[in-house]
């Protein structure tokens, strides 16, 4: 079996995706976007390129892993001196819900995420705004609900790639857990067959 995996160019969407994907463990979710502050120094000619790719596959990503009906992903590339750490912002108006129970979702989503990033966590706590007059959300129209906002920050290790490179950690790190499952899935499929038939 032949399966194709694409990363989401930047890394953004492994740190961004699990958040969206935790508020809607909770409840819908209407729209997310998320913003990707990343250092001109860790964007090499790769990642210029495809701005553009990163921007369209993030946005599917928001919407089919992490089940927003709609999404919307920026990057910015900073090139502050001395570089700054990866930092992304996610918003997500989801229908209204218990802000506790979205809060405990994200964080076990980060603790998660953790084990295989430890530099990846909450920059502040999470925030809430109960939206109750209408607002127009972008390609679905106008809704009240609850918005959710997320600040993270992704450190790099630091083994190889300076610290402000977490975005190529995150995206190395990911593509190892992944890989891990893939091959602990393919390997206990073996074993199954493998078993003799009484």
């Amino acid at each position: 079996m032949t399966r194709k995996l694409k990363a989401a160019v930047i890394g953004s969407g492994q740190a961004t995706i699990p958040i969206v994907a935790a508020v809607s463990q909770v409840a819908k979710v209407h729209y997310a976007e998320i913003v990707a502050s990343i250092s001109s120094r860790s964007a090499g000619p790769g990642t210029r390129a495809n701005i553009d790719e990163f921007t369209e596959t993030t946005t599917r990503a928001i919407e089919t892993v992490g089940g927003a009906t709609r999404g919307k992903a920026i990057i910015v590339l900073d090139p502050a001196e001395p570089p700054l750490i990866m930092r992304d912002t996610v918003f997500v108006f989801s229908e209204p819900a218990e802000p506790a129970a979205i809060e405990k979702c994200i964080e076990a989503m980060v603790a998660k995420v953790q084990k295989y990033v430890p530099g990846y966590r909450l920059k502040q706590k999470v925030q809430f705004e109960r939206i109750e007059q209408p607002i127009d959300v972008p390609g679905i129209g106008r809704m009240t609900g609850l918005k959710t906002s997320v600040y993270l920050e992704v450190k790099g290790a630091a083994h190889y790639l300076p610290a402000y490179a977490g975005n190529l950690d995150i995206m190395t790190s990911a593509a190892l857990a992944c890989g891990e499952r893939m091959a602990a899935s393919m390997s206990a499929a073996t074993r199954r067959a493998e078993v003799p038939v009484a």
